[in-house]
């Protein structure tokens, strides 16, 4: 019981001095592909804090696809990350500062005889953990083929990147993706029969480092210079000393840009258009989780949230999701239906599932969050206390109720 409250105790301090923090930094590393990686956020913490002369709170994350998202949503003032989750952020409000290690490219690798994706079709494709560099390469590069995972009779997510060379030469899976050099030298080494089918672009590589455009001018020069000076050595990660071309992190977020510019059935509407038919009545219906929601939503929004399980992919499988959507909403009634941004599936899904539920109108604001904040537009935080729920009350209500369309 003693250990348990202290615990508790710990977890409340850090979260107030994370609360507390004028700079907050993350930390996003990718089990699968450095697995020996070692950073001590706390000397990091300590370091910035002192280069910076303002209180730093640093945080050190697995959690690819969480980390994504909170880069559409600004949480953290600096990332050192991936490249995919850099290149999200510098599509929402980032600077780039640099990263530690060169371009790579990344391929799908198949075995022996398979000269394109579709002859891998009801095959087996080993991949490392669903929101890794390389699983995310592997989903972009298919898109771009005109493929999918669905494909695929079996999708095997592990952690270790360098098993699924092993398991193509031993019969194990089809294919999998791996970097390029790696490849290369798995093949040199094992005499290997694996062929090459899809390549990428050049990705950059190792950590990159970004960060907010909104700091102040001073704060920023300060991170940058330190990071780009011979001090700014990363434990565990190394210097950031080289910067990649902007196009190739423009890439790499089109590659992540997964969801489809059009939604047969549907009808997709711009922030503006989602406004004027708030106006009329019609439900904008925010499915992003309940802390995001929380935290901040579209004025009148209405919180469904959409537990994702399935692939973030075209032919996902919706009865692996979790959604009261179609118990809680008017099917007979029009509904908007967002999330965050084009990068984000749950609304594609909770519109592709009210859709097949008998919705009678349903329209996808595929921007979502950010497209709606990047307007002005009016936005709300959910009262947690009696003070916060007068203040609420204070406020001009919502557009007035119309009969909807």
């Amino acid at each position: 019981m003693r250990r348990i409250l202290s615990w508790t105790l710990w977890a409340l301090l850090f979260a107030s001095a994370q609360a507390a923090a004028d700079l907050k930094v993350m930390v996003a590393v990718d089990p699968s592909d450095r697995e020996a990686i070692v950073i001590s956020v706390i000397d990091l913490q300590g370091t910035l804090t002192r280069v910076t002369g303002q209180s730093v709170s640093a945080i050190r994350s697995q959690e690819l696809g969480d980390v994504m998202r909170s880069t559409r949503t600004g949480e953290y003032d600096v990332y050192i990350a991936p490249a995919h989750v850099a290149a999200s952020a510098l599509g929402h409000g980032y600077a780039l500062i640099g990263s530690t290690e060169r371009d790579e490219t990344y391929q799908l690798v198949a075995k022996a005889g398979v000269t394109t994706p579709g002859q891998l079709k009801n095959g087996k494709i080993y991949l490392t953990q669903q929101d890794s560099v390389a699983s995310y390469m592997a989903r972009g590069m298919l898109n771009e083929s005109g493929q999918s995972l669905k494909i695929f009779q079996q999708v095997m997510y592990r952690r270790t990147s360098g098993a699924g060379l092993f398991a193509i030469d031993t019969g194990l899976v089809d294919a999998t993706v791996a970097k390029s050099v790696d490849i290369e030298n798995w093949v040199k080494q094992n005499n290997s029969k694996a062929t090459v089918v899809l390549s990428s672009r050049p990705v950059p590589g190792g950590m990159s480092v970004v960060v907010k455009k909104s700091l102040a001018e001073a704060t920023r020069a300060r991170i940058e210079n330190w990071f780009l000076g011979p001090a700014g050595t990363i434990a565990g990660v190394g210097r950031v000393a080289y910067k990649s071309d902007p196009a190739n992190y423009k890439y790499v977020a089109a590659l992540g840009n997964w969801t489809p510019s059009q939604l047969p059935g549907a009808t997709i509407v711009t922030a503006s258009e989602a406004v004027a038919l708030q106006q009329k009545g019609v439900p904008i219906v925010d499915v992003r989780s309940a802390k995001e929601y929380q935290e901040k939503h579209i004025r009148g929004a209405i919180s469904i949230p959409y537990a994702e399980k399935s692939l973030k992919d075209v032919a996902f499988d919706p009865a692996t999701d979790e959604w009261a959507g179609p118990q809680q909403l008017d099917k007979s009634k029009a509904a908007i239906f967002h999330c965050n941004g084009p990068e984000c599936w749950k609304s594609y899904k909770a519109a592709r599932v009210a859709m097949t539920k008998g919705f009678k109108s349903v329209y996808w604001f595929r921007g979502g969050y950010p497209e709606w904040d990047e307007r002005g537009l009016p936005v709300e935080l959910l009262p947690t206390t009696v003070a916060e729920t007068g203040l609420r009350a204070a406020l001009p209500p919502p557009p007035a109720a119309a009969k909807a369309p």
